[in-house]
């Protein structure tokens, strides 16, 4: 069962430098904290407190954001202190964050209105609003920088944007309730459908379905590595593995309770997945997918969105 907070747990949760290396800055909703694991030791490395329940999150070696959906505030972070470097607060409801360092934005995904906000990545003033599905919840920009991609929950929908014009593109009809998706290493755009219990795979160029894979009970995020992809399972406490190649199936692995969030390190060698009801945060190796070990984290740690931090790369 989840632990609660206690005193001496809060007041270690302050601005607490890191060293540099590869990093998982694990959101906490539960205890209003984001937990920072250097994944080399499989240990604390610190952490900050982070009111409002924070889910979201986008690490980069300059920055690290967050997203509060309680306080509905989205913060800009220093990655070695956890100082906040600017914030916003939003009208609606923030959940799903992703980053385009390139062109100096960040977009924030809004649960209650349709839309996704475009915020200055520097100040976190607005500077667009992009209409979507009902309900979007995940946000994914590919690794080209050409596509931006919402996944509208309640609409059974992917919404694909232009990052460049921001232009819409495509309303992709994928499974039940999509949630969270992200582009492979080919460009193929990835959805967790949460409803459908299956991961639709899409062509962003044209919109079109190329396959749909079966998986674990409630799948929520998804990740990449050593040629495979990995799909976190909240229901069935597991992983399904499938081969990015061939989208065959290829293993389900035990995680802990209710994992959610999962991202890989940069190197591919590892896969990290956050397990909400456990507290922990499971390192796997992404090639003989053994669990190398599990790393106790403050109290609910969501983790959604790209979470780890290459410090070495």
């Amino acid at each position: 069962m989840p632990r609660a907070p206690d005193l001496l747990t809060m007041l270690c949760l302050t601005a607490t430098p890191v060293a540099a290396g590869d990093l998982a800055f694990v959101t906490c909703q539960n205890g209003d904290a984001v937990d920072v694991i250097d994944i080399g030791t499989g240990q604390s490395a610190g952490g900050w407190a982070v009111p409002g329940k924070p889910a979201g999150v986008d690490a980069a070696s300059d920055a690290v954001f967050t997203v509060a959906p309680e306080a509905k505030t989205v913060r800009l972070h220093d990655p070695s202190s956890g100082a906040i470097l600017a914030e916003a607060v939003l009208d609606g409801g923030p959940i799903g964050i992703a980053r385009d360092a390139a062109r100096g934005r960040v977009f924030v995904s809004d649960w209650y209105n349709a839309r996704v906000w475009v915020l200055d990545d520097q100040t976190l003033a607005p500077e667009a609003e992009l209409a979507v599905g009902a309900a979007p919840a995940g946000l994914a920009l590919s690794d080209d920088g050409r596509f931006l991609a919402s996944a509208d929950r309640d609409a059974d929908a992917v919404s694909i944007f232009d990052a460049e014009t921001l232009a819409p593109l495509h309303k992709a009809t994928v499974g039940t309730r999509p949630f969270g998706l992200r582009f492979g290493p080919a460009g193929r755009l990835f959805v967790a459908n949460v409803g459908s219990d299956d991961v639709t795979v899409l062509d962003p160029e044209t919109g079109a379905v190329i396959a749909t894979l079966p998986v674990g009970a409630r799948p929520y995020g998804i990740a990449f590595a050593a040629g495979r992809g990995f799909v976190t399972n909240q229901y069935a406490d597991s992983l399904s593995v499938f081969d990015l190649d061939t989208l065959a199936p290829r293993a389900t692995l035990e995680t802990g309770e209710y994992p959610e969030g999962i991202d890989a390190t940069p190197d591919g060698r590892r896969i990290l997945v956050a397990n909400w009801f456990d507290n922990t945060l499971s390192i796997i190796d992404a090639e003989t997918l053994a669990v190398l070990s599990s790393v106790e984290t403050c109290d609910g740690p969501r983790a959604f969105g790209a979470f780890v931090l290459g410090g070495t790369k």
